[in-house]
């Protein structure tokens, strides 16, 4: 195996001019550099990552925490995000927080004792929390996705108030006055968003806010359940607006146990465009969040953040909220 030895015997240079080509330590003239890469090539010289790390601080790599089981739409950022660090060179750690504050906790401590530059985060709490308090404590570069629950960090998500305007408008557009919300996992940042957001969109269409036909779901039974009651209720709405894709699952198993028909009985709109929203029958009326985006500009997020701590120069945190569209199918009794 090649050793920085051999490398700086073929460039005709010390040990020394070599480690300061390989971690950038300091400058060298461009022939010299070219020398060393040349030789480098030449040899098949592959430089010790930790060892590289302890000399620049940095490991090229970064960690991102997020519950990837409960929540399949976070896949889709993980994978957008991964995309966009392996084109920057940098190496992802992946760590599922369970939506579990304290095991959060720990694979955020896991993955700054294993040095990362910075981490990619879905917050299971809302406001500050035992998590965000250790990052801002130990000076972790940080971008929060999707619960933009701290002005401390960068963040980037969605126009959750527009998104429930799309809705609500398109609901309402139909000629629905009676609109039901299940939002979803309660206490979480974009579910307190989005109710909020129904709430100023019914507003602003001049239709009642009808606290009882407002629900929560935590889980896909939580929100069978939720939808359930608001199907028995003898004014029942005429049509449900779902706030996540899980709960979803629960408001259709819902539907279908009071033998309801969907749009025929009560229209449907959900949130996140899942790759079977397109495979229910009726085909269902979703809001998409641009995904790819939010992975991208996450991750060109973090590196600016980075960049910005290793050179001590003064950033202010930055929020990107990007908008989400309507994807107009077949749930509300349109023809697609």
């Amino acid at each position: 195996m090649a050793t920085i030895f051999d490398v700086a015997r073929h460039a005709a240079v010390s040990t020394s001019t070599v480690s300061h080509v390989v971690n950038g330590t300091r400058k060298v003239s461009a022939e010299t550099a070219r020398r060393v890469q040349e030789a480098i090539a030449a040899v098949g010289y592959t430089p010790n990552g930790i060892a590289r790390a302890l000399a620049v601080s940095t490991t090229n790599s970064v960690g991102i925490a997020v519950s990837t089981i409960t929540n399949p739409y976070f896949g889709d950022i993980i994978c957008a995000i991964e995309r966009e660090c392996t084109r920057l060179g940098l190496m992802v750690f992946l760590s599922d927080t369970h939506d579990d504050p304290e095991h959060e906790l720990r694979v955020v401590k896991a993955q700054h004792l294993r040095r990362v530059d910075g981490i990619i985060l879905a917050p299971s709490e809302t406001g500050d929390s035992e998590t965000l308090n250790y990052i801002e404590a130990n000076k972790i570069p940080c971008v929060l996705v999707d619960r933009l629950t701290s002005t401390k960090f960068d963040r980037v998500g969605i126009q959750n108030r527009h998104a429930m305007g799309l809705v609500v408008d398109h609901l309402a557009d139909h000629g629905h006055q009676r609109i039901g919300f299940i939002s979803g996992q309660p206490g979480f940042a974009t579910a307190i968003e989005r109710t909020e957001g129904f709430r100023a969109a019914l507003s602003e269409r001049g239709l009642a806010v009808d606290e009882a036909l407002i629900r929560s779901g935590d889980s896909i039974d939580g929100a069978a359940a939720a939808a359930a009651e608001l199907l028995a209720r003898p004014d029942r709405p005429s049509a449900l607006a779902v706030g996540n894709n899980m709960s979803m699952i629960g408001v259709m198993r819902a539907i279908r146990s009071a033998g309801l028909s969907v749009p025929g009985d009560i229209a449907l709109v959900g949130f996140d465009d899942f790759e079977w929203a397109d495979c229910f029958e009726p085909r269902l009326t979703v809001i998409a969040q641009p995904v790819e985006e939010i992975g991208r500009k996450a991750a060109e997020l973090l590196v600016r953040r980075i960049a910005a701590d290793q050179s001590e120069e003064p950033l202010k945190p930055q929020i990107i909220r990007l908008k989400p569209t309507l994807v107009i199918r077949e749930s509300c009794g349109c023809r697609a």
